[in-house]
């Protein structure tokens, strides 16, 4: 295009006014850039005031197709190098070492062994030129234990290799991996661990959280050691805690409950077992929420050795369990449409109530209850103590417990803390 005619600022408003659908194409970007750099040389760009110089940059734009970033970038280029170069894309690369030739090699040399180990081959390459004095496996004879793999990879080496084992998913048939759907009905539990963390190589205790999904009713135990030995009385001792009928048990795919013994466990039990899927952090999040909220609010991070675990156990099955139950109030989402965004729903919480009341709330709850349990017993526990007073009777307990713990410096929640100091508040 030649619009040698266009020398003035106000001929460029003019031109932009009038052709406001014009566009410019060039033939390549050497062709462009030339004509870049001979419209900013015929306006003076760089001696321009800062209103005229974007109307420079406007028509340059509008000609040429350039985002106002990439037009700031040749500029730029031009005032630093005094012309608009293209960029140099080759990149360093290093010399071809191993040829089709060597791949061949390496191929046979699998072939007949059926591919062995990455040190295995290389020692075999070595020996077939060291030893036996075979030439054309110099250069191959040479390759390191990582490249023997890189080469593997080539398509001249798959296109040809008789052994090629691909890598198979290791498959678990303990438990059904998918999400439960309680619909409403208690049973549906979910479980996680929580480690106390290591000191001087030495592993604290593991507690074990078990949430019902639906009533939020919370069972924590705690054991020396994540393995079957520890676990199978653990659990068996935790699912007797529960007042209603267990009828599935979800975990992650933790090797402690994705095993026989805890298949069998609730096979006994006639309880389902399902597991998280890949990619699906919110399948036990309710299980999680409850790891920060209450063990590690109650117990805080500090290590503690695992031969306390039954000290440990014992106050969570008499003291901590009852009053998460019955006298700590927990929030219960409620699906509502979002104001702001039409169509989009989000979880509201309004709703706060001890476990016990949800599961008392719940359409026929008594048909839920297990043979033994009854709903007075229930109500007997429920209003025993205020939930104050059991609160205190809990914190109490809790720190004779912590007191038990000697020879070792721990760091007590915070919680912990502010009662003993008289100024609790949950």
């Amino acid at each position: 295009m030649n619009d040698s005619h266009i020398v003035s600022i106000a001929q460029l408003k003019e031109f932009s006014n009038l052709n406001p659908g014009i566009s410019f194409t060039a033939a390549n970007k050497k062709e462009r850039n030339e004509w870049i750099e001979e419209t900013l040389f015929r306006f003076g760009y760089f001696k321009l005031k800062k209103k005229h110089r974007h109307v420079v940059k406007d028509y340059i734009i509008k000609m040429t197709g350039l985002s106002n970033s990439q037009l700031k970038k040749l500029i730029a280029k031009k005032k630093r190098m005094g012309k608009i170069c293209s960029s140099s894309t080759k990149r360093n690369s290093f010399p071809k070492k191993y040829w089709p030739e060597d791949i061949a090699r390496l191929l046979e040399t699998d072939n007949a062994h059926s591919r062995l180990s990455g040190p295995a081959t290389k020692k075999i390459l070595q020996r077939e030129y060291e030893i036996f004095s075979h030439e054309n496996y110099k250069n191959i004879s040479e390759i390191s234990i990582a490249h023997i793999y890189n080469l593997r990879d080539a398509n001249q080496y798959r296109s040809h290799a008789l052994t090629v084992k691909k890598t198979n998913p290791v498959g678990v048939k303990i438990g059904e991996r998918r999400r439960p759907e309680p619909q409403g009905q208690p049973g549906f539990l979910r479980v996680d661990s929580v480690h106390q963390g290591d000191l001087d190589k030495e592993k604290g205790v593991y507690h074990i959280n078990i949430i019902d999904e639906v009533t939020q009713w919370e069972i924590v135990g705690c054991v020396e050691k994540i393995s079957e030995y520890f676990l199978e009385p653990l659990l068996e001792d935790a699912l007797t805690q529960f007042p209603f009928v267990i009828l599935n048990f979800h975990s992650d795919n933790g090797s402690e409950y994705i095993n026989k013994t805890v298949a069998k466990l609730l096979n006994k039990l006639l309880v389902s077992q399902t597991k998280s899927r890949s990619r699906h952090p919110g399948d036990n999040a309710i299980a999680e929420c409850k790891n920060g909220a209450i063990i590690r609010k109650h117990i805080g991070y500090s290590h503690i050795p695992q031969k306390y675990a039954p000290l440990i156990n014992q106050f969570y099955k008499n003291h901590l369990n009852p009053y998460l139950n019955f006298h700590r109030p927990s929030g219960y989402a409620t699906i509502v449409e979002d104001a702001k965004k039409k169509g989009k729903l989000k979880k509201v919480y309004k709703t706060y109530l001890t476990p016990y009341e949800k599961l008392t709330l719940l359409p026929g709850f008594k048909k839920y209850l297990k043979p033994i349990i009854t709903f007075e017993t229930l109500e007997k526990i429920a209003y025993e103590k205020s939930d104050n007073e059991c609160a205190a009777l809990m914190q109490k307990t809790k720190e004779e417990l912590f007191k038990k713990f000697t020879g070792h410096k721990l760091q007590f929640p915070t919680a912990y803390t502010s009662f003993v100091s008289g100024s609790y508040v949950d």
